[in-house]
């Protein structure tokens, strides 16, 4: 008997990037290999994710294994209430929770992992390759020389609808008020998405000023969002990508730095 060949495992975090990723290693390994979907649920995405979701299993041909975390809801704020904190040098709790806990829980020895890194993410990939040399990975939109934009073009031409996110001008579709974005990313979740912003600013409140984002650039001091000043809006300001593969591979760098 011949032996098992390791699973294909694609990410898709409901972002242009990893369907594109998702497509290509269902193209490339699908007839030879098992290749998996997975998805973790987040309570705190737009809603228009879910559609976003659907269209593409339907594009993949193949099912999308939904993963969610049961302790916090699948909700960010959640973490944040309870970890006691919203980031730090290792990154932020609600991706450590929410996405690689499950993720861990269950992968298999021998997974190769495809990852949503693009062409503009080169080093990224070569950086993590370096220092995980016993991690099978691939990252197809790398091996075709595909950026972000070619990854938007191609789900258009495949009749399938952005997330709404993209459609309002963000960068990605990440969480609503991701907190690894910055001021001008933040002027616009108040602007777009009040209520979800104000959620933020109470879990702020409530942790004090170690869960403070932004530091003031001339005195040092470290702000909350309610004392985010009037500046300029960025709904296009790149937000690093949120998926379980890309978050793993940022996090084993900056801890082996």
């Amino acid at each position: 008997m011949s032996a098992q060949r390791p699973r294909i495992v694609c990410q898709f975090s409901c972002g242009a990037a990893s369907a594109v990723a998702t497509k290509l290693a269902l193209a490339q390994y699908g007839a030879t290999h098992d290749v998996q979907i997975i998805n973790a649920f987040l309570a705190n995405e737009e809603a228009d994710n879910r559609r976003f979701a659907q269209d593409c299993e339907a594009w993949f041909g193949r099912p999308i294994t939904v993963l969610r975390d049961e302790k916090y809801g699948a909700d960010a704020t959640e973490v944040f209430r309870r970890e006691r904190y919203m980031k730090n040098q290792y990154g932020a709790p609600c991706t450590k929770i929410l996405k690689r806990r499950l993720l861990d829980t269950w992968k298999q020895p021998g997974d190769v992992m495809v990852f949503g890194f693009t062409a503009e993410e080169v080093g990224r990939f070569e950086d993590f390759l370096e220092r995980n040399p016993d991690r099978p990975s691939i990252a197809p939109l790398i091996e075709r020389g595909l950026g972000k934009e070619d990854c938007k073009a191609m789900i258009q031409r495949a009749g399938i609808e952005l997330p709404l996110m993209y459609r309002m001008g963000y960068e990605n579709a990440n969480c609503i008020g991701c907190v690894k974005g910055g001021e001008g990313y933040f002027r616009a979740i108040r602007e777009d998405f009040p209520e979800q912003f104000e959620a933020l600013c109470v879990i702020q409140d409530d942790l004090g000023s170690g869960s403070y984002l932004f530091r003031n650039r001339d005195t040092n001091v470290r702000f909350s969002l309610r004392d985010l000043g009037e500046g300029p809006v960025r709904r296009n300001e790149k937000i690093p990508s949120c998926s379980f593969f890309c978050e793993m591979a940022e996090a084993d760098i900056i801890a082996s730095a």
